[in-house]
Order: structure tokens, then C-alpha cells, then sequence
């Protein structure tokens, strides 16, 4: 039996597609703030573009992953966060909250399949309001960046509260 200890944090998305990034951004918003506020030990901070492969290249091993990826919804509510928690032992369907072709949904679906999800994986998907080519993100989108980050960090912090517990 593994044990997994690996905390891994992973903003999907694309920078130059302007709400898409907002998962780049929440990472490079946690990387600012451990700088004050260290993570603990074994935790990865990474960006990715969706592709399944490299998701799971990311994720395997973990006990706790927390992706963040922009979202696609109809009708929209730019800035709305969904938070979808997944249980390894009791996924039935992969979310398909991913605004890319193929992406998370096809990604937990093939790790469930191999047998590579991480323990948990925590899904927040953010609506976005503009896709267009370019840089920066909506004042919407940008204004859940710093609250995301901190329920990231809220993720990790009960993640580390749980292990605890049940070593001691």
C-alpha cells in the first residue's frame, strides 16, 4: 500500500485566453502568499493546459489535489465559483466543468480507470465572463483570485488537520 503524503495544487487554463487563466493566477497568488505563509512540506503549486496526461502526471500520488480551472455555464454568472469534491473510493462520474475540449472531466475519468486519482481531488471551477485572446482577466474573475486562494489555503490547512488526526 502507498502512502501519500503529496499535497498538489494545480491552476488549468490558459493565460492568453483572458478568464481562462484564472487558474494561473490563483496559483500565482499562493505562490505570493508562501512567501509569508509557507505550505506545508510536499506541496506542489503547478499550471497545466487540461491535457488529461499531464493532469494526471500531476495529481498521481497525492493524497489531496485541489485543481482550479475556469468554467463554462448556461446561462453564465461570470466570477461564480463551484466547488466540486471527489472522493477516489466513491466517484460514480467525472465533472465536465473544464471550458477545454478535452480536459478535467476526460482526466478524472481515465484516472479513475487506471487507478491514479489522487485520494481527494477538490475541483473549483470558475465561471468566466471573457475567453477572447489576450491577457488579463476580467475585474470579475479577477476579484474572486485573492478569495479562491484563501480557500485553497483553507483546503490544505483541513487537509493537514485531518491527517493529523488520524496519526495521532
Amino acid at each position: 500500500m502507498t502512502t501519500r503524503t503529496r499535497i498538489a495544487v494545480i491552476g488549468v487554463g490558459n493565460e492568453f485566453r483572458r478568464d481562462d487563466g484564472v487558474g494561473w493566477a490563483v496559483v500565482a497568488r499562493l505562490r505570493e502568499l508562501a512567501e509569508e505563509r509557507p505550505l506545508p512540506a510536499g506541496t506542489v503549486l503547478a499550471t497545466c493546459d487540461g491535457d488529461p496526461g499531464r493532469l494526471i502526471g500531476l495529481w498521481e500520488g497525492a493524497a489531496l489535489a485541489v485543481v482550479v480551472d475556469a468554467a463554462h455555464a448556461h446561462p453564465g454568472h461570470p466570477a461564480r465559483v463551484h466547488r466540486i469534491e471527489l472522493d477516489a473510493g466513491r466517484l460514480d462520474q467525472p465533472p465536465a466543468t473544464s471550458s477545454h475540449g478535452l480536459g478535467l472531466g476526460e482526466a478524472v475519468e481515465l484516472a479513475r480507470v487506471l487507478g491514479r486519482l489522487p485520494s481527494r481531488l477538490v475541483v473549483y471551477a470558475v465561471e468566466g465572463a471573457d475567453g477572447s485572446l489576450g491577457t488579463g482577466l476580467s475585474p470579475a474573475v479577477a476579484a474572486v483570485v485573492e478569495p479562491l486562494a484563501g480557500s485553497v489555503e483553507d483546503e490544505i490547512a483541513h487537509h493537514r488537520d485531518v491527517t493529523a488526526r488520524r496519526l495521532s
